[in-house]
């Protein structure tokens, strides 16, 4: 069972793209969370470059389409928190990376990292909010929260653990 959220991340005020991205980035990965680094995996770009990549496919995006966005929105952050003692680090990692893969269809860069510093093991999932080849950019909609809970339970059920049935709240924590 894993409960799921996307949020953007903008750039913040005083800050660039580049610094907002790499914070997030060192954030997600933290050696102290990921067993070394070892529950960090990437698509699209190396883990360890790759907010200078999303750089990269943010300046091709700027450049292809010659648009500049306010309020810019620079990546999205998915979490994905399973059930205490239902999975394995490695196991929630390879469903962090499908869950990713089949969200962006294989057209955006993204980092998995997987927490094991809480009771339950965690999943950040950090996706370039452009495409790799700079032409678009991923489309937050009010669906998106639903499409992403939506792949995660098809993927927790493909690899028998249990989904939330009936859920009351859109947001359930097991902290």
């Amino acid at each position: 069972m894993a409960t799921t959220r996307i949020m953007p991340l903008h750039v913040s005020k005083g800050k660039t793209a580049g610094q907002c991205i790499k914070e997030r980035l060192d954030y997600i990965m933290n050696p102290g969370k990921t067993e070394g680094g070892a529950l960090v995996t990437g698509s699209g770009c190396a883990p360890e470059t790759a907010a200078n990549e999303f750089m990269l496919y943010r300046n091709l995006y700027l450049t292809n389409t010659g648009s500049s966005i306010p309020n810019e929105i620079i990546a999205y952050h998915v979490r994905q928190a399973f059930k205490p003692g239902e999975i394995t680090p490695e196991l929630a990692n390879k469903i962090g990376n499908e869950l990713a893969a089949r969200l962006t269809k294989g057209e955006h860069a993204f980092v998995v990292a997987t927490h094991t510093d809480r009771q339950h093991v965690h999943n950040h999932i950090i996706i370039c909010a452009n495409t790799m080849d700079g032409n678009c950019k991923y489309r937050n909609v009010i669906r998106s929260n639903k499409d992403v809970f939506q792949l995660s339970d098809e993927l927790c059920k493909e690899y028998g653990l249990s989904v939330v049935q009936n859920p009351q709240n859109k947001t359930v924590s097991y902290d």
